[in-house]
């Protein structure tokens, strides 16, 4: 028996945590900080999924896989980037009963392994651009785990791009990022902030990171996608170079960009009710579940038939359908779970709506319940879907944008910042000394904006440098 949320708005850390396993995303595990993906969860991931690995695709990129294991010599060969990962490293130093000579890490991204394979394929200007993503698990050893948001193993997918020019790569890191936007506005139905990350808060050993960023239901930001532009450090460290048109050697400019599983966690955190979850129909792995509602007797059969017959239509549609036929559970029991689930239309059909030829269809928003002729069912819930998705962006865009304030000065602001939900659009004159200034409110710059809207940096009252999205982030 599923037991009541937390209320979202007084207790939102504790209701994610519960809608997350009383859905049935995800479950805890015996492995310190993972997480168990169970059926339901594994289903969204594969939706989202399937539709950025042919994003990715059809942008010229091809899959291929790389080891698990990641020599540690490799990772000391840029220091910035072991700097960086340092503290979250998993280590494997014996293997088959006895130590062993150099150890393993753990991939906690795989630049170093993948950069050393680069040098080895890459010779000439014809090579180029080289074109790769990976589908993989990582480690990164968190203190402070939460399940889709922060786990020590996660999954996701890693691009890596080899270019001939700076600006190739340029667009590259650009081109990838556009598509997470894509992703994440129109199939997700997360509005999002895209903007390069300040020197401090970039990617190890990048020369510049683009992020895109949420606003979540509780004023937090959640970095959701990465795109990064590494230049010529890693191919300089892997000694990549290959012979250029005019015959000399050169090193290629690079790239790499990636999405997590913490995308189901920003769906979750945008969407979701004190009912549980709402999935956006494009992702949702059971867009409709049809409700057969068997009355004492009534005969069963038929209603089961009728039940089939609509699913065989709504599935003709490219409809994934669900038909709930336990007989253990009632129906309030039944509307109680699907809801949590996020099911975007339920479906109910009874001995009465059977003979009147009509069923009863009920959207996850509660913008509509209504009577439905039989015959009429597949049109009206393939248009349900539509809107439901288009309102769930409208929805979060107007969530997002009261969340969303604009302060002038950090004394000001500070305070409320650190203490109520909002994220701030302010002014930063780009000095690392001002942005420390940003950490007794728990807040860091999630990004900076192209805006310059604001003329004076919210710190030091010196000219602002450009707009800047300053939140407490996950």
């Amino acid at each position: 028996m599923m037991k009541k949320l937390p209320d979202l708005v007084t207790s939102f850390p504790e209701w994610y945590q519960e809608v997350i396993y009383q859905a049935e995303l995800a479950d805890q595990s015996p492995v310190r900080g993972s997480m168990v993906i169970r059926p339901y969860g594994t289903a969204l991931w594969e939706n989202i999924k399937n539709i950025l690995d042919k994003k990715i695709k059809d942008t010229g990129h091809q899959n291929a896989i790389f080891p698990l294991l990641i020599p540690m010599s490799f990772l000391k060969k840029e220091a910035e980037h072991v700097e960086g990962f340092a503290p979250e490293l998993a280590v494997v130093t014996h293997a088959g009963g006895k130590e062993l000579d150099e150890p393993y890490v753990i991939r906690p991204t795989s630049e170093t392994i993948i950069h050393y394979m680069f040098a080895q394929w890459i010779k000439s200007w014809r090579d180029l651009p080289m074109k790769i993503n990976q589908w993989a698990n990582v480690m990164r050893w968190e203190l402070r785990p939460r399940a889709f948001l922060r786990t020590s193993e996660f999954f996701w997918q890693e691009g890596h791009t080899a270019h001939e020019t700076a600006e190739e790569a340029h667009e590259e890191a650009l081109l990838m990022l556009n598509q997470y936007i894509d992703l994440c506005e129109k199939e997700l139905a997360i509005p999002i902030i895209a903007g390069a990350k300040s020197e401090s808060e970039k990617f190890a050993g990048a020369d510049k990171t683009y992020t895109l960023e949420g606003i979540m239901q509780d004023g937090k930001a959640l970095q959701m996608c990465t795109s990064h532009l590494i230049s010529q450090s890693f191919a300089k460290a892997f000694g990549m170079q290959f012979q250029d048109k005019t015959g000399a050697l050169a090193y290629p400019y690079l790239t790499s960009w990636g999405a997590t599983t913490r995308l189901i966690g920003a769906m979750v955190m945008t969407h979701g009710d004190n009912k549980g979850l709402i999935m956006p129909p494009r992702v949702a792995p059971i867009q409709v579940v049809i409700i057969p509602i068997m009355k004492k007797g009534a005969d069963e059969q038929t209603l089961l038939k009728a039940a089939g017959y609509l699913k065989e239509g709504l599935e003709k549609e490219g409809i994934r359908v669900r038909v709930d036929a336990d007989t253990h559970e009632t129906p309030g029991s039944k509307f109680y779970k699907w809801e949590m689930k996020g099911v975007p239309i339920r479906i109910e059909i009874g001995p009465r709506d059977l003979l009147a030829g009509t069923v009863l269809c009920k959207d996850r928003l509660g913008m509509s319940k209504e009577s439905i002729a039989l015959n009429e069912c597949v049109v009206h819930v393939t248009r349900l879907l539509d809107t439901i998705q288009n309102e769930l962006f409208k929805r979060a865009c107007a969530r997002r944008d009261a969340l969303l304030k604009h302060g002038e000065l950090l004394e000001e602001f500070g305070n409320i910042l650190a203490k109520e939900p909002g994220a701030y659009i302010t002014g930063w004159c780009q000095d690392p000394l001002c942005e420390e200034k940003f950490k007794p409110y728990k807040a860091t710059i999630r990004c900076l904006l192209k805006s310059k809207d604001h003329k004076v940096c919210c710190v030091c009252h010196e000219q602002s440098l450009g707009d800047i999205i300053l939140a407490r982030a996950y």
